[in-house]
């Protein structure tokens, strides 16, 4: 079985410290679809998410980041 991986930029609004970019990495890590999510400290408004869009939705890549409270846009690659 073939899986498709899909890359996104999510770009977060609000100042982050490098602990909240931490916690919200990990909550991606730990939803299913999502191979893998990581950050810049020089671009703290970014995160670069790889996920499988069979498994996950986009829309629920924004949810994550709404249940820590944050505001967040998509960005395709």
């Amino acid at each position: 079985m073939e899986i498709k991986m899909a890359d996104v930029v999510l770009h977060i609004d609000e100042e982050t410290t490098a602990d909240e970019r931490e916690g919200l990495r990990d909550a991606f890590l730990q939803t299913g679809g999502i191979m893998a999510a990581d950050y810049r400290n020089d671009k703290p408004h970014l995160m670069i998410i790889e996920y499988d869009p069979d498994t996950i939705d986009s829309s629920a890549l924004l949810k994550v980041a709404e249940n820590r409270g944050l505001h967040a846009e998509l960005v395709g690659m």
